[in-house]
């Protein structure tokens, strides 16, 4: 399974593996091992709303302590790293996907997909998968982001999340 299989799976179904958004917490864990909770949680206890736990490139939004949101950041010209059950066999991997390769991916795996107008401004564009609903972010590299074209648009995130 290589980044891009993960990430056109992810657009398609909006599931990654298992992971799926209003599963508890704690299955997720399970699955996952223990997550590193934002400091937040930290501070107010495990039952504040709204922030991510997160193993390394996955972050996973909790409400009610159930997952409401999945979220794969990636940093183009960098190296990411993703839990096994993300992305098997794979301890880092290469976190550069220009927006051109994942637009083709998701055309050839027949996945449906339109320019999502609500994250499309400036020189950020976006997105949005049928019928998962998963949203694609891409933006042009930032100044210490090292990519081989600097005036194409990379992906940043993948993410779904429930209302």
């Amino acid at each position: 399974m290589t980044l891009i299989n993960t990430l056109v799976d992810f657009a398609r179904t909006g599931r990654i593996g298992p992971l799926i958004c209003g599963m508890p917490l704690a299955e997720a864990e399970d699955l996952l091992g223990p997550g590193r909770p934002h400091p937040a949680h930290v501070l107010k206890g495990p039952d504040i709303d709204g922030y991510p736990y997160s193993w390394n490139g996955l972050r996973l939004v909790v409400i009610q302590r159930t997952v409401s949101g999945i979220w794969i950041d990636l940093r183009p010209g960098s190296t990411v790293k993703l839990p096994p059950l993300v992305l098997l066999d794979s301890e880092s991997f290469e976190a550069t996907v220009p927006r051109e390769e994942l637009i083709t991916a998701l055309d050839a795996a027949g996945c449906r997909h339109e320019v999502d107008p609500v994250l499309t401004m400036g020189e950020q564009s976006s997105v949005i998968t049928q019928p998962a609903e998963v949203r694609a972010v891409f933006s042009l590299p930032g100044r210490n982001d090292h990519v081989p074209h600097r005036d194409r648009h990379y992906l940043n995130v993948m993410h779904k999340h429930t209302a």
